[in-house]
């Protein structure tokens, strides 16, 4: 028997072969107990599972990457309580279907009292009018939405359902929380493939849990194809190596580990690449976090805080760039987000430095926590309010924009502080223009001192 016939043989006789449920569809958690992760929204005494358990729901949004338990937190939900539950998938689903399913709803909280659950799946795929449908039923309770989203539903949800919602985030489950599911699927004779005679290698199980990234679809679907495809060695087993694991999800083993020296250690040498100038080898280290499964939005925060600290006002726009390329990571996602965050990568490398910024930051919250901080000058303080006049609070103060050049020397600083000086601008790039306007500046404002004083 060759590999082919192996394979159909055990589509033919295994659960989820042929006609059957994959894996992932099979191993869904049926009950609180055996929902693995986000403990932090359903862990035992938080809001959302006292909410399940006492069968009090309100309209929900579960927003998070693929793979983290969004349907799945919504099938128990199903299970635990008494109402009515009703699947839609917004990539099918239209505005007439809707309808039929809130039509429904409506005549069922009529006749009996019974409620109606209605989880949309991938609800930022619903367009504003399909959205809007869903309004009066929310409003009025007549159905309970749950929407599950992959997408910020901040962007991707109109307002006023948002507002109806409690929204919780579902974070990429961790490696202990992959590593139990595929161990579940492997031992499981009545769900998952605990009727296979299976022998999985440690390594090719760390391999999975490293390129699913949290995402525990795709580890199961790897799972599932290795286990379908690997005929029985002599000895009767199915041998799961890391060459099969590896073949089974496409992707080849990379020395990467998110939790340990190698993940800090590249993220180390894209930050000083960036600083040294270098967009060859910070190219070099993005791809290989993102080939390795790191988090592009990680990667993508790194980066607005280096275009702060080590670009700054040398090139403002480099701080731009970079909160663009984060803004668009989230909201293509990967492998597309890849390429805003290569184009911001080049520009904050090739950008003129300055850490005169982050210097000045430093400087100013030292005196701070030392407690230099001293009264505000009277003619600053808030004048808006009635009595502030009796006060003396904005009494001489002078308006900038009332004398030349829009800059009138006043003391702004408080008295013990008169004279600090904290930023002190490079001669690179756009700071040099900004350095010579702030000495102008600190020049009259110096002169106007020693006048005041003599």
């Amino acid at each position: 028997m060759d590999l082919f016939d192996y394979g159909l043989q055990k589509q033919n006789t295994e659960p989820g072969g042929a006609g059957g449920q994959p894996l992932a569809v099979r191993m869904r958690p049926r009950s609180l107990e055996e929902f693995v992760g986000q403990q932090e929204i359903v862990g035992p005494g938080r809001l959302l599972r006292r909410a399940i358990e006492a069968d009090r729901l309100h309209s929900l949004i579960f927003y998070g990457p693929p793979g983290t338990g969004k349907t799945s937190l919504a099938h128990v939900i199903a299970g635990h309580t008494g109402a009515e539950f009703v699947t839609l998938n917004a990539v099918t689903a239209g505005v007439a279907e809707l309808r039929a399913v809130i039509d429904a709803a409506r005549q069922r909280r009529k006749m009996s009292g019974r409620r109606t659950i209605v989880l949309i799946d991938e609800i930022h795929r619903f367009n504003r009018a399909q959205q809007d449908a869903l309004l009066p039923a929310v409003e009025d309770g007549t159905i309970i939405l749950i929407g599950a989203t992959t997408e910020n539903p901040f962007f991707a949800v109109n307002a006023p359902l948002l507002s109806r919602a409690q929204i919780f985030r579902l974070r990429p489950l961790n490696r202990e929380e992959m590593r139990e599911i595929l161990s579940r699927a492997i031992r499981d004779p009545e769900r998952g493939l605990g009727k296979l005679p299976l022998k999985v290698e440690p390594e090719a199980i760390d391999h999975w849990i490293e390129v699913a990234a949290g995402d525990a679809r795709r580890a199961l679907n790897a799972l599932e194809l290795a286990a379908l495809t690997t005929p029985p060695q002599e000895d009767g087993l199915i041998h799961i190596s890391l060459q099969i694991a590896e073949d089974s999800i496409q992707q080849r083993v990379l020395q990467y580990d998110r939790q340990g020296d190698n993940h800090y250690d590249t993220i180390s040498a894209y930050i000083k690449s960036l600083r040294g100038s270098d967009p060859d080898a910070a190219l070099h280290y993005l791809v290989r976090m993102l080939e390795a499964g790191e988090d592009p939005l990680f990667i993508a925060r790194r980066l607005m805080i280096q275009a702060a600290e080590d670009v700054g006002n040398a090139d403002p726009q480099a701080l731009l760039v970079a909160v663009a390329a984060a803004q668009a990571v989230e909201r293509l996602g990967l492998p597309e987000g890849a390429i805003p965050l290569a184009q911001a990568t080049i520009y904050v490398a090739c950008a003129p430095k300055s850490n005169a910024s982050y210097l000045a930051l430093a400087r100013a919250r030292e005196d701070v926590q030392k407690g230099l901080v001293g009264p505000i000058p009277a003619h600053l303080r808030d004048a808006h309010y009635p009595g502030a006049e009796r006060l003396g609070h904005g009494k001489g103060y002078l308006y900038p924009h009332d004398f030349p050049g829009h800059f009138v020397v006043q003391q702004y600083l408080p008295d013990i502080l008169r004279g600090r000086r904290y930023y002190h601008p490079s001669e690179n790039g756009l700071e040099a223009e900004i350095g010579c306007r702030l000495r102008a500046w600190r020049e009259a404002a110096a002169k106007e001192e020693s006048g005041t004083r003599s």
